[in-house]
C-alpha cells in the first residue's frame, strides 16, 4: 500500500484534475464538540423553523465515528457553480437563485464522490468510506472550515478566497489516515454588507441565520400550504425560490469566475421566467420545464404560491 503522504497526494490530484473538483481538504474525523454546542443553541432558539429533520441523530451529526466507527479522516471537496449570468431586470419576471438555473447539485456532486470512493478502493480496498452532499447528518459547512477550504462568513455560508461562496461542498468521512491541511483565518473582517444587506434582517447578529426570516428557507422548506404573511412577502423583491442577496453583496465574490460543469449552466426558462408564466403553469409544464432542477422540491404549488405572494405586494 502506498505512503500515507503517496495516498494524499493521489487522492487530491484524482479529485482535482479527474474528476473536476476546485478544492478540496483533509481533516481528522474528530467528535464537533465546539460546532456541537453551537447547533444545540441554534436549535433551541427555533432558528431552524420546520426543518425538524435537524434535531434529529444529533450525535451522528457532530461525531463521524458514529457514522463510520472506523473513521480517521474527513476528505471535504467543493465545486464551483458560478456562471456569469444575470436576471432580468424587467418587474415582471422573477428571480430564482443562482444554485437553481443549472442541474440539481444533488445529482452531479454524488457521481463524482461514488468515482472517488471507487479510486481510493482500487488502492486501498480495504477502506471504508461513507459520502454525502447535503442530504445526510453531516455539517459540511464546518468541515469545509477545518479542512481549509474557506471560512464561514458571516451569513453562514463558506466563502473561499478563490471562488467566492459560489461553491457546492461534498463530504467523505473515510477510514484511511491522510495528511491534513490547515484551516486558513476568518476574513470577512469589520464588514457588514451581507448583514445590512438582508431585506428581511434573517440575519440576527453575526454568524448567525434565523430561518423563519429568510427568504431561502420561506420559499423552499417552508410547506406548500402554508401561506405567507403578505407583509413578509413584500420585501422579497421577486425572489421566488431560494436568495442570493447575501452572496451578491459580499467583496469575496468578486474573485467569481465560470464554472467549467455544463451540468450548472442555466436551462432555457430559469433565468427569463415571467410571474405570468408560473401562475400559468400546469403540473406536466412544470414537470417538464424544471426537471433535474432543485426547482422540483417546492413543487408547483409552492412555486405557485411565493410567485403569487410576492407579485400581490409589487
Amino acid at each position: 500500500m502506498p505512503s500515507q503522504q503517496n495516498i494524499t497526494e493521489s487522492i487530491r490530484s484524482y479529485a482535482l484534475n479527474e474528476l473536476g473538483f476546485d478544492l478540496l481538504g483533509f481533516t481528522p474525523a474528530e467528535r464537533l464538540t465546539e460546532e456541537g454546542v453551537r447547533l444545540e443553541e441554534w436549535l433551541a432558539r427555533g432558528y431552524h423553523g420546520s426543518m425538524k429533520w435537524l434535531e434529529q441523530n444529533p450525535e451522528r451529526r457532530i461525531n463521524p465515528k458514529e457514522i463510520v466507527p472506523s473513521a480517521r479522516s474527513v476528505i471535504v471537496v467543493a465545486k464551483n457553480y458560478y456562471t456569469p449570468h444575470q436576471h432580468s431586470d424587467e418587474p415582471d419576471h422573477v428571480k430564482i437563485s443562482r444554485y437553481a438555473w443549472g442541474r440539481d447539485y444533488h445529482r452531479v456532486l454524488p457521481i463524482k464522490l461514488k468515482k472517488l470512493h471507487q479510486y481510493i478502493q482500487s488502492f486501498a480496498p480495504d477502506a471504508e468510506n461513507r459520502w454525502y452532499v447535503d442530504a445526510g447528518p453531516v455539517m459540511e459547512k464546518v468541515w469545509a472550515v477545518r479542512a481549509g477550504l474557506g471560512w464561514l462568513g458571516k451569513h453562514t455560508n463558506v466563502i473561499t478566497r478563490t471562488h467566492g461562496s459560489w461553491v457546492f461542498l461534498g463530504v467523505m468521512i473515510t477510514s484511511l489516515k491522510l495528511d491534513y491541511t490547515d484551516p486558513i483565518p476568518d476574513f470577512c473582517g469589520s464588514c457588514t454588507r451581507c448583514i445590512d444587506a438582508c431585506p428581511t434582517d434573517a440575519i440576527t447578529q453575526p454568524y448567525l441565520v434565523d430561518a423563519n426570516k429568510c427568504i431561502s428557507y420561506v420559499t423552499i422548506e417552508q410547506h406548500p400550504k402554508e401561506q405567507l404573511d403578505p407583509e413578509f412577502a413584500e420585501k422579497f423583491d421577486r425572489w421566488i425560490f431560494g436568495c442570493d442577496i447575501c452572496q451578491d453583496v459580499c467583496p469575496w465574490n468578486k474573485f467569481q469566475q465560470p464554472t467549467d460543469e455544463p451540468d450548472f449552466e442555466p436551462r432555457p426558462g430559469r433565468i427569463d421566467l415571467t410571474f405570468d408564466r408560473i401562475l400559468a403553469m400546469s403540473d406536466e409544464e412544470f414537470e417538464e420545464q424544471f426537471r433535474g432542477s432543485p426547482i422540483m422540491r417546492t413543487k408547483r404549488e409552492g412555486l405557485r404560491r411565493n410567485a403569487l405572494s410576492t407579485y400581490s405586494t409589487l
